[in-house]
């Protein structure tokens, strides 16, 4: 169902489209976060929306976010929990967007 992705792959797509591959990973990566927390609510679409409506200001949200939802997803499969919602954050406050995209990628593919 959902298969796990390149990480330096990705990166350069992002790179070599200007951020329009980012996009596509950006809510990607949010939908299978979502459907392996088990949270319908969690979806990529609304999530980006809402960046553009707030002129990226819900990527900080988002960001911090994400990183409970791989918390409890960590939880649910008896993993070790590792909490980074607020080095998400942090990240995300530094315009470092990206970092977060690839460490939530790896974890979620050492899940899948």
């Amino acid at each position: 169902m959902i298969q796990p992705r390149n990480i330096p792959l990705s990166i350069i797509l992002t790179l070599i489209t200007c951020g329009i591959y980012g996009i596509y990973w950006f809510i990607v990566l949010t939908d299978e976060v979502g459907t392996l927390s088990g949270d319908p609510d969690f979806t990529g679409l609304k999530h980006f929306l809402l960046t553009l409506v707030t002129c990226g200001i819900w990527s900080l949200v988002w960001a911090y976010q994400i990183g409970k939802h791989v918390s409890a997803i960590q939880y649910q499969r008896g993993r070790l929990v590792n909490d980074n919602s607020t080095i998400y954050l942090i990240l995300g406050i530094f315009g470092l967007g990206i970092v977060t995209y690839a460490l939530v990628q790896n974890e979620i593919n050492s899940i899948v």
